[in-house]
């Protein structure tokens, strides 16, 4: 029953990664492109809010994942992603803050991968 709570936060986790991206580069083209939903967009609390999430999601599923196969590679994967994650908090708005976002958000989405396929 753990693992199958774990694989679905794991599936979780690759959505999330996904509309995160998707909110990302839309916000940057929206905002950049045509002036519109700045403040909404692209609200710090938005990303914070979000990185919470990704370390809680990834604690639980890559934490039980590696208890479970002993594989290290997608906690090495999540705490690459969470750290470049981070660092686009503390940048200005605009295309560093993407990449780093993106960056990380694909990193953490890949260790869900990982994870899922270390328990196949």
């Amino acid at each position: 029953m753990l693992t199958s709570i774990r694989d679905r936060l794991d599936r979780f986790g690759i959505l999330v990664s996904g509309l995160c991206v998707v909110h990302c580069l839309a916000g940057l083209l929206i905002v950049a492109g045509l002036g519109l939903g700045g403040g909404a967009l692209l609200a710090p609390e938005i990303h914070r809010i979000g990185l919470a999430l990704a370390i809680v999601v990834g604690l639980l599923t890559i934490g039980i994942g590696v208890l479970r196969h002993g594989q290290l590679a997608p906690l090495g994967f999540a705490a690459a992603g969470l750290a470049l994650m981070t660092a686009g908090l503390f940048v200005s708005h605009g295309p560093a803050e993407a990449a780093f976002t993106v960056c990380g958000v694909l990193l953490v989405a890949a260790a869900h991968l990982l994870n899922l396929r270390q328990t196949c």
